[in-house]
């Protein structure tokens, strides 16, 4: 029987090491909210096109979308359901990696 319990931190470790990592990320995501007051947070794309514009007025993109969303608000939905969409991919890969070597560290430990 292994001693797995012995090498994994504690329970009340890991739930401090989560609080702290979640306050973190919480302090990025508002920090510059809070400081930057007056900040426009536009899209990339909105900043190159408007310098592209203003260094050559005459400027023909090479090609058009095929479809536009008809408000950013939809855009902004597509752009956050494509984020979650391979969040969950990549967590749910994650997780079956991480569950099928744990299996087979289960098995090598019966066959000892």
């Amino acid at each position: 029987m292994s001693t797995s319990a012995t090498k994994s931190p504690s329970r009340k470790n890991l739930f401090k090491v989560n609080l702290l990592l979640l306050t973190a990320v919480i302090a990025l995501a508002v920090t510059p909210l809070l400081m930057l007051h007056d900040a426009e947070f536009s899209g990339s794309d909105d900043k190159a096109e408007k310098v592209i514009t203003e260094m050559n007025s005459d400027y023909k993109p090479w090609f058009h979308p095929l479809w536009e969303p008809p408000s950013s608000e939809i855009e902004s939905l597509l752009f956050a359901l494509q984020a979650a969409l391979g969040a969950g991919f990549i967590g749910y890969y994650m997780g079956f990696v991480r569950g099928k070597r744990k299996a087979e560290s289960n098995r090598d430990d019966i066959s000892r």
